[in-house]
């Protein structure tokens, strides 16, 4: 390929070795949905919550490298073949990375760092490789963090992947990244398609939560819920406004399309699948004792979760001038407020509110989306 041709932005839609690469990290949401099913504590959440920042972060980091690469030759495809092995044996490590597998889990994802920066510095235009080479000290420095914290254990753990955590999702603020190249048809369909895999898992985790018990009517109840809470989950993201996203990343400025993809899309999307992590974990529960009244834990997984969710949506559509920002921040302060009625009554009560909630929400964004169609304004 000549120089004028590699300079070119990337163009087309998410190809299918992508779709396949995102299966392989949709995995990892999996394996951290269990680890919180698992300790449904504030020790958990802090262990989810520490290595989804690491692997988002990764993750995210490979969303960029494809949106400026075309992945077209067999070196790119072998080359992201590896990354992906790295990002499945970070996944097979995930449920006992605190507890023996922490090494595993730092080479891993060492192996993954390594594959990135090598194959963005080979392929890219001059002006990404100068803003890679700004970010590779902060990558790497956080991937050994990871793997020093894994050998170690202990307290130790603890506190190296936090700052390894802190230390990646601060470096955007520390670099120019204005060299970096985002082509938002493809950016944006891109983050799309993990979220709208992510939102399928809590629906395999109803399934999970119901493996082996009788098909009665309370499992009836129960996965129907599920099933329109994760409606619920995706008409929120999605809506009728599906293409706005794309149209600010399209209005705004080359050189500010890096600083709003990485708040958008980086900081908000973390939060997002945070919470889908969270709703996934208590879907579990709530399947399995649908008539039950919930542990607290429990009751704030299911409420806490979805008001993280609705969070992290009302910073993305802030950060995008998107409409529905303050329904969103509304309902996910009431989301909270659900959390007595699953200590006090039932899971699938609770359940029942919080879909209640969110179909209000939907239909209240409806009717004044038809009265007063809005005018937006993009942010430079």
């Amino acid at each position: 390929m000549s120089a004028t041709e590699e300079s070119e932005p990337r163009a087309g839609g998410v190809s299918t070795l992508e779709l396949f690469f995102d299966l392989v990290f949709v995995f990892t949401l999996t394996q951290l949905t269990s680890v919180l099913a698992d300790e449904p504590s504030w020790k958990g959440l802090l262990q989810v919550s520490v290595m989804l920042g690491v692997i988002f972060w990764m993750y995210g980091g490979y969303a960029w490298l494809t949106n400026s690469v075309v992945v077209d030759r067999l070196t790119r495809r072998l080359t992201l073949l590896g990354g992906m092995a790295g990002f499945l044996v970070v996944a097979l490590a995930v449920p006992g990375a605190f507890e023996g597998s922490g090494t595993a889990f730092g080479l891993a994802y060492l192996a993954v760092v390594l594959v990135h920066l090598g194959m963005f510095a080979v392929s890219s235009r001059l002006t990404v490789k100068q803003a890679i080479l700004g970010l590779a000290p902060f990558n790497l420095s956080s991937a050994l963090l990871v793997l020093v914290g894994g050998i170690l254990g202990g307290t130790a753990q603890y506190v190296l992947w936090t700052a390894a955590f802190a230390l990646a999702w601060l470096s955007p603020k520390l670099i120019d990244s204005s060299g970096f190249v985002i082509e938002p048809g493809h950016f944006v369909e891109r983050h799309g398609l993990v979220v709208i895999v992510a939102i399928g898992e809590s629906i395999i985790a109803v399934g999970i939560g119901a493996a082996g018990l009788p098909v009665d009517a309370g499992l009836v109840a129960a996965a129907v819920l599920g099933l329109a809470l994760s409606a619920c989950l995706w008409w929120s993201y999605f809506g009728s406004d599906e293409g706005v996203a794309e149209e600010r990343m399209e209005a705004a400025p080359m050189a500010a399309r890096p600083r709003l993809a990485i708040h958008a899309f980086g900081y908000w999307h973390l939060v997002i699948l945070l919470g889908i992590i969270a709703v996934a974990s208590a879907l579990k529960e709530t399947t399995a004792h649908p008539f039950e009244a919930l542990e607290l834990a429990n009751a704030l997984t299911l409420g806490g979760g979805v008001a993280i969710l609705l969070v992290g949506e009302a910073l993305f559509r802030g950060t995008l001038s998107m409409d529905a920002v303050r329904s969103r921040s509304v309902a996910a302060f009431l989301a909270l407020a659900t959390i007595p009625v699953g200590l006090e009554l039932s899971a699938v009560v609770q359940l029942t509110v919080v879909v209640m909630l969110l179909v209000g929400m939907l239909l209240c964004e409806q009717v004044r989306s038809a009265a007063e169609p809005p005018t937006h304004v993009v942010k430079g």
